[in-house]
């Protein structure tokens, strides 16, 4: 179990708190872990290639640019997500199967949903570098904590 955003947020002022643009999808609200950062445009190809990897527990942060024309995270990634002990995805931008999504073992924030997949390999995509959306600069390896009540970034481990 995570810790609560809230109690996190009162007790570190110093963390950064999202602003609320996010909703829940996956099967599980509350996660937490190091992140891992990815910056896409409407192209899925490398969170797909990412989520095939060993997350060890780790949060994929996806900044899509808050595009609302196609998904960047579908059912099949999920599953992928899962079978890879990802702890949970935050999408700056949309995904789409969120019934499938909605039964699967991880967490997954997103801004919403619509049924166009992304393209496959027409953008290139940035792995690990610093990432900035709904107010909060996202580091890779910095620690994300999610639940109902939102999203706290913090460079360092703040849950016992």
């Amino acid at each position: 179990m995570s810790p609560a955003t809230t109690d996190l947020s009162d007790a570190h002022p110093e963390a950064q708190t999202c602003d609320p643009i996010f909703c829940d999808y996956g099967g599980i609200t509350a996660f937490h872990g190091p992140i891992k950062t990815l910056r896409v445009f409407e192209d899925n190809a490398q969170v797909r290639a990412t989520l095939e990897t060993p997350g060890e527990g780790r949060v994929l942060v996806v900044d899509g640019a808050g595009s609302i024309r196609c998904a960047l995270v579908g059912g099949n990634l999920g599953v992928l997500a899962v079978e890879n002990n990802w702890a949970g995805i935050v999408v700056h931008g949309l995904i789409r199967d969120s019934l499938e999504i909605a039964q699967q073992a991880f967490g997954l924030k997103a801004m919403g949903t619509h049924p166009r997949k992304s393209k496959k390999d027409s953008h290139p995509a940035e792995h690990d570098v610093e990432v900035e959306f709904a107010g909060v600069s996202f580091k890779p390896g910095a620690w994300l904590y999610a639940d109902a009540d939102g999203i706290v970034v913090s460079d360092k481990p703040i849950h016992e």
